[in-house]
C-alpha cells in the first residue's frame, strides 16, 4: 500500500516515522506546508514534518502554497493508494481526493463527533473536560464527519497543557495508524458512522484569543493559560509592556482584599507565587515573562521587577 502522508507540526512526526517503519506500507511521498521565515534573520525553515521527511526518507517532499492543478499532477505521478492526514491544516477538495483509489484517512485529537474543527486539544482544556481522546476517521466532504476507523480515550486530571496532550496524542496516533492501515489492507476493518446529532465544533485560534480578560473567573484564565501554552500564549499588559503568563493555578487561600479590582496584583504567597485578583477568585502565577525576554520563575521575575506588586497608594492593575 502506497501512502501519501500530509502533515506539518511536531504532533504528526511520530505517525510519519511509524509508517516508514511498518512492513507492507510504502511511502509514496510527504505533503507539508511551505517553508516559513523563522528566527532572528528570517531564514526559511521547513515544518517539523518536512524536517523529519528529509531525515527519514529518500522520497519526494511537496511543499505547496496551495493545492492547485500542478500539485495534483505531481502527486498523481507518485501513484499513491491512500492519503493519511494529520494536522496538515488545509481542506482537500474532490479533485484532490480523486487521486487516491483507497480514499483518505484523517487523525483527529478528539473523541468525534465532539470537537470537530481545528482546535480540539485546546477545546478540551478550555472546557475542563474530564476525558478526551483521539479518533481516526475517513476523510469526508464535511469537516471531521467521516466514519470512525479507530478511537482511544484518555482520562484528564485537569492539569494538562496543550503541549503535554499533543505529545501524548502524537504517540497514541503513531500506535493506532499502522494498525488501521494493516486492517484496511487485509479487509478486517469495520467503520462506524458518527452520530452527527451529537457533533460540536471548535474554532480556529487567533492571536488575540490569548489576551487575558481579568473579569473572567480564575478557573477560566488558568485553563486558558494551559490551553494556549504552545500558541498564542496568554498575555496581559503591565506598564505598557506585554506580559506573558506561562504557568498559573487557582489560589485556594483566603481573599486578601475585598475591595481589589479585577487584574490587581494582590501580593505574593511564598508557596504559590504572585497573586492576582480576577472576576471570581484569585490566580496564582508561578512562571511569566515580558515580551522578548526569557521565561522566569516568579521569584526571579520579581527580583527584576521590584515595583510589580505595587504599593498601597498605587496598586498594580494588569491589562491597562
Amino acid at each position: 500500500m502506497r501512502v501519501l502522508f500530509a502533515g506539518s507540526p511536531a504532533i504528526a512526526v511520530p505517525s510519519l516515522e511509524a509508517l516508514c517503519n511498518t512492513e507492507g506500507i510504502e511511502m509514496a511521498g510527504v505533503l507539508t506546508n511551505a517553508d516559513t521565515a523563522k528566527g532572528r534573520h528570517g531564514a526559511p525553515q521547513p515544518t517539523e514534518v518536512g524536517k523529519a521527511a528529509l531525515r527519514l526518507l529518500n522520497i519526494p517532499v511537496i511543499k505547496p502554497e496551495k493545492l492547485d492543478m500542478s500539485v495534483r499532477e505531481s502527486i498523481n505521478s507518485l501513484k499513491p493508494d491512500i492519503l493519511i492526514s494529520f494536522a496538515y491544516g488545509r481542506i482537500f477538495g474532490p479533485k484532490f481526493m480523486a487521486l487516491f483509489p483507497l480514499g483518505g484517512i484523517n487523525i483527529h485529537p478528539s473523541l468525534l463527533p465532539k470537537y470537530r474543527g481545528p482546535s480540539p486539544v485546546q477545546a478540551a482544556i478550555l472546557n475542563r473536560d474530564t476525558a478526551t481522546g483521539i479518533s481516526i476517521q475517513k476523510l469526508a466532504a464535511q469537516m471531521d464527519s467521516g466514519d470512525i476507523l479507530a478511537s482511544r480515550e484518555l482520562q484528564l486530571t485537569g492539569k494538562e497543557t496543550a503541549s503535554y496532550l499533543s505529545g501524548i496524542f502524537s504517540v497514541m496516533a503513531a500506535e493506532m495508524i499502522t494498525d488501521v492501515l494493516l486492517k484496511i489492507a487485509d479487509g478486517t476493518l469495520v467503520p462506524v458512522k458518527q452520530n452527527h446529532s451529537l457533533a460540536s465544533y471548535c474554532p480556529l485560534i487567533k492571536k488575540d484569543d490569548g489576551i487575558i480578560n481579568w473579569n473572567r473567573r480564575a478557573a477560566d484564565i488558568e485553563a486558558k493559560i494551559r490551553a494556549f501554552d504552545i500558541w498564542p500564549l496568554c498575555r496581559t499588559i503591565h506598564n505598557g509592556r506585554e506580559l506573558i503568563l506561562l504557568k498559573a493555578d487557582v489560589y485556594e487561600g483566603h481573599t486578601l482584599d475585598k475591595d481589589a479590582k479585577n487584574g490587581q496584583v494582590l501580593g505574593i504567597d511564598k508557596n504559590n507565587g504572585i497573586l492576582i485578583q480576577t472576576g471570581d477568585g484569585i490566580l496564582s502565577v508561578t512562571e511569566l515573562q515580558y515580551q522578548a525576554k526569557k521565561a522566569l520563575h516568579w521569584r526571579d521575575f520579581l527580583n527584576g521587577a521590584r515595583d510589580f506588586a505595587g504599593y498601597d497608594h498605587c496598586p498594580v492593575i494588569l491589562g491597562n
